[in-house]
């Protein structure tokens, strides 16, 4: 995995996700390879991405978002409710450039 955001970054990469819409969403069927595809491709493309996941009980909720994050090796900026902000750095063309931190 890359290296920890710090709280500075994380906080510019919240302000920067607030208007996005969620990207990918995770339903009744879990966690699918082609989910994990998905995710791969929407964060090499933009970075940063919302992800909403439908399960009732928060325990699963923050075991989706975590086994997402760590299949995408991607970080977690943030998570509010349902949806989660995930951030990884793009290995051919970076958009986002993070404050130091």
């Amino acid at each position: 995995m890359s290296t920890a955001l710090s709280n500075p970054q994380k906080r510019y990469l919240r302000g920067l996700a607030h208007d996005l819409k969620p990207v990918v969403m995770v339903g009744a069927k879990g966690i699918t390879a082609n989910l994990v595809a998905e995710l791969d491709s929407a964060l090499e493309q933009h970075e940063l991405v919302k992800v909403k996941v439908a399960a009732e009980d928060r325990e699963s909720r923050d075991a989706f978002i975590a086994d997402l994050a760590a299949q995408a090796t991607a970080e977690l900026v943030s998570r509010i409710g349902h949806t989660a902000v995930l951030y990884r750095r793009s290995k051919d063309k970076p958009l986002v450039i993070l404050p130091k931190g």
